[in-house]
């Protein structure tokens, strides 16, 4: 099979290679066709796909989360690639090298987890100190590998822990800047507040979300584990335990967005800013890397569904 990764792929190329089953969704033509659009992955990055007039044969053979040889063409739609796949067939798992097949974090685990562990040793207020310290005890290593969505910014290996070192350090430029800020309640809500995520998302490969996840979403699960671990540390009465939960409460700024409150401290305020530029910028640069110079790209979704231009010079 053809050796060729997804960043490789030009308009008109004729495909047979592995790649790994990201995501499959049926539906109807409205000529009562019946096709699949499938996202496609390897280390690169994504591709989406559609298989035509598929057959119950075809779509019994497609296993979500295993590398599967495609045969395909490439295609240009809406100023993006996308396939059109001819067949999929197994392949021994065995045999898959699967590093070939997940994208993972530009930074190494270990620098992510030194700048965590610096951060929380960072916090001067006990308080918010043995919170952090109970949220991240209780979701252990696999924090590091965690995505931090099923799709748009930070979805890969490691992108939770990403998207957090990223915020942590825009918070420490902006407490420098901002001498109002408490650092303490700033850097703890931005450590704490995707921490849901982790119950919300089944996990770095095949991201989808669980039935917990889809019924009361990361933001109500990390309010209620944050007040399980508040109130087994004697600190749920407590300014600082409030605060906190206020700001994981309120991340997303408006109440239209899935917040069930608004930032009403200048902190929580300032953490729903960096929370969105963080997520857009990581979004605009896996979009932008995917185009050549003087192109657009296709239209983002979590862009208010702009396409947004690559300057010549870059």
């Amino acid at each position: 099979m053809n050796i060729k990764f997804i960043n490789e792929f030009q308009d008109k190329d004729s495909l047979e290679l592995p790649l790994l089953v990201k995501n499959i969704t049926k539906g109807i033509t409205q000529k009562g066709a019946p096709y699949a659009s499938i996202v496609l992955q390897d280390k690169t990055g994504t591709i989406d796909g559609k298989m035509w007039d598929i057959k119950p044969e075809q779509e019994a053979v497609i296993a979500l989360g295993q590398v599967q040889k495609v045969s395909c063409e490439v295609l240009k739609y809406n100023n993006a690639l996308q396939l059109r796949i001819h067949k999929i067939e197994p392949i021994n798992q065995d045999e898959i090298d699967l590093s070939n097949y997940i994208i993972a974090s530009k930074v190494s685990k270990n620098d992510l987890k030194e700048v965590i562990t610096t951060t929380i040793e960072s916090i001067q207020n006990p308080n918010y100190k043995a919170l952090i310290t109970g949220l991240f005890d209780m979701v252990g290593e696999g924090f590091y590998e965690y995505p931090a969505a099923s799709k748009n910014h930070h979805s890969f290996l490691g992108g939770l822990a990403t998207h957090v070192v990223g915020m942590v350090k825009l918070a420490n430029a902006l407490c420098e800047l901002y001498p109002q800020l408490n650092r303490d309640l700033l850097v703890s809500g931005v450590l704490a507040h995707d921490l849901g995520k982790m119950i919300e998302l089944s996990g770095p490969i095949t991201t989808e979300y669980t039935l917990e996840g889809k019924l009361t979403g990361h933001i109500s699960i990390l309010h209620g584990r944050l007040m399980q671990i508040a109130n087994e540390l004697n600190l749920g009465e407590t300014e600082e335990a409030i605060l906190l939960r206020h700001c994981i409460l309120s991340h997303h700024g408006q109440l239209e967005y899935g917040s069930p409150v608004v930032p009403l401290v200048q902190e929580a305020e300032v953490l729903s800013f960096i929370d969105n530029l963080d997520a857009r910028l990581n979004t605009l640069e896996s979009a932008l890397e995917s185009i050549t110079p003087g192109e657009f790209t296709q239209r983002i979704f979590a862009m208010e569904n702009r396409s947004f231009y690559k300057p010549k010079n870059d």
